[in-house]
């Protein structure tokens, strides 16, 4: 049953892409500003400040060291960078053109991959699994959520992997399906299961509650991001600055960064991929998912069952018999079916608590 684990719901890896009040998206999420911004300033910082201009630059001082005059110092400095100028150019070049490689053949997802979707109001979720152009419908309350903790020693150390994970049995064809995606770490693993729960039991009905934990879009922005994050966040930082809470350091470090990344053209091709994501997922939608999709009169949607009721008041029960109990040992206490005893408030006696 899907249950809360009593933590908030972020979307930090932006698994999620679409929010309405009918569905969730999840499993393509839009593409980010970062993305950009690390190919473009890794190209820079790599091939122009590094090689071009670092090398030199340390090569005349090492010889300043050695007793060389200006006039010397001037001639090895020029001599170098007319090579590392070379060397430098195509360091930046080939960053630039491998990145865009990786980004291309990380984009062509959003041509074969249709992203499952949580319909609140049908209480219900869509698959399309791989290979197949007919999608699946799942009950909500029977789907299958897990975490998964890998761990493996190689010669550079002890690397460690988490991820999240939704799947389903479907009783038609005998299969089991699975959707994951991987997570920065555990807690982040389950604060992406718990941003879907929270959407389907209306706790959450915008991409800014899970994705924008900095505060960078406005009433009035688009659900995403795009050249609106970059004067958000620069007038956060300046708000930061004249409130004490950052110093000039900071401000520095922030208009460099900026700088370095070639100012707001990563937000401006963000907003282009986006626009190009969105063209493609529209179109590749299968129309009985695109009906689907459609919203509800209110008398309609879906309600919890009667189990799933159930199991939330155990839930809470349990969360203050066992506060230091770990989510997972709650949830399977929950299912349980022996009496409880509810928690002595205000000085009155305990009583126990039906099974159900």
């Amino acid at each position: 049953m899907p249950l809360s684990t009593g933590e908030p719901g972020q979307d930090y890896a932006h698994a999620v892409g679409e929010i309405n009040d009918t569905y969730l998206t999840f499993g393509v999420g839009l593409p980010q500003v970062f993305s950009w911004q690390l190919n473009i300033g890794g190209g820079i910082v790599g091939g122009v400040l590094l090689t071009m201009f670092s090398t030199p630059l340390v090569i005349s001082f090492m010889t300043m060291m050695m007793g060389a005059s200006i006039v010397e110092l001037k001639d090895i400095f020029w001599r170098i960078f007319e090579v590392t100028f070379v060397i430098g150019s195509i360091v930046t070049i080939t960053v630039w053109l491998l990145a865009i490689l990786v980004l291309y053949i990380n984009r062509r997802k959003y041509k074969h991959v249709i992203a499952a979707r949580f319909n609140r109001q049908r209480r219900e979720a869509c698959f399309v699994p791989e290979g197949e152009t007919d999608p699946v419908f799942v009950p909500w309350e029977s789907l299958s959520a897990w975490v998964i903790e890998a761990q493996g020693v190689t010669q550079y150390g002890t690397q460690r992997q988490y991820a999240m994970g939704v799947g389903f049995h479907h009783a038609d064809s005998g299969e089991d399906y699975s959707l994951e995606f991987e997570c920065g770490g555990l807690p982040l693993a389950i604060a992406n299961w718990e941003a879907i729960r929270a959407y389907m039991d209306y706790e959450v009905h915008s991409l800014k509650e899970i994705q924008d934990p900095l505060d960078l879009q406005g009433p009035d922005d688009p659900p995403h991001e795009g050249l609106h994050t970059f004067y958000n966040a620069r007038a956060r930082m300046r708000r930061r600055y004249r409130e004490g809470e950052v110093g000039k350091w900071y401000v520095a470090g922030w208009y460099a960064y900026h700088l370095f990344t070639l100012w707001t053209l990563p937000f401006h091709l963000t907003e282009w991929e986006i626009a190009r994501v969105k063209r493609i997922q529209t179109r590749e939608i299968p129309p009985a998912m695109a009906a689907w999709s459609q919203p509800l009169p209110a008398a309609q949607w879906a309600q919890p069952s009667a189990e799933l009721r159930r199991q939330r008041e155990r839930l809470t029960i349990l969360r203050e018999l066992y506060p230091q109990h770990s989510v997972f040992s709650l949830f399977t206490k929950a299912r349980g079916t022996d009496e409880l005893m509810v928690p002595k408030r205000k000085g009155k006696k305990g009583k126990k608590a039906k099974a159900g």
